[in-house]
């Protein structure tokens, strides 16, 4: 009998493990259905993410096409200019040349000079590449280069009195900037206050 009582011990034991370890089956499985629930809007969340990703990456393609598009010829436009502006020099220094200045065919021959040089300016027009207006504007950095100072004292300071060299914009964007003269203030005032000193 003792050792049924001992049986028996163990099989109400065995039931009560049994029933111990069905419970925790069951909480396994809910933790497993929780964790399905998490893993699927974890890999909806990635999904959106990778969604995103590929949309922005779209754009930015779309980008550089369209900048290579609008772009692509900034390397030749800027060497192009060099050609204008030769075109230009030449101009002028027949226009100053004391010894030509006699020859009767000079006026014909400055006009052709004219008319390649429009012919260019229309070519670089059409093609999106504008000439940057200097003439009494206010000195911008993002525009112009200062390679001089000039005391004025009817202008006001940081006003561009000469263009050196003229500067042109691509569709908006800075191709080269215009090399320009600014006017400054007569710094009598200021020896002035330094002989003083």
């Amino acid at each position: 009998m003792v050792e049924n009582n001992k049986k028996d011990q163990k099989t109400s034991k065995s039931s009560s493990e049994y029933a111990d370890e069905e419970k925790d089956l069951n909480a396994f499985k809910e933790k497993k259905e929780l964790t399905i629930e998490e893993k699927l809007k974890e890999t909806e969340d990635k999904l959106l993410r990778a969604l995103a990703e590929i949309e922005n990456q779209r754009r930015r393609f779309e980008k550089e096409i369209k900048d290579a598009f609008e772009f692509g010829s900034f390397n030749f436009a800027k060497e192009s200019l060099a050609a204008l502006d030769n075109i230009q020099r030449a101009k002028e220094s027949i226009k100053n040349d004391e010894s030509l200045k006699a020859n009767k065919d000079l006026d014909k021959f400055l006009e052709n000079f004219t008319i390649v040089e429009k012919d260019l300016v229309s070519i670089f027009e059409k093609n999106g590449i504008k000439k940057i207006e200097t003439k009494n504007k206010k000195f911008d950095p993002n525009l112009h280069q200062a390679m001089s100072e000039i005391e004025d004292k009817n202008a006001e300071t940081g006003i561009i009195l000469q263009e050196i060299q003229t500067g042109y914009l691509l569709a908006g964007r800075l191709l080269r900037p215009a090399l320009v003269a600014v006017a400054k203030k007569n710094d009598t005032k200021n020896k002035e206050n330094k002989e003083e000193k």
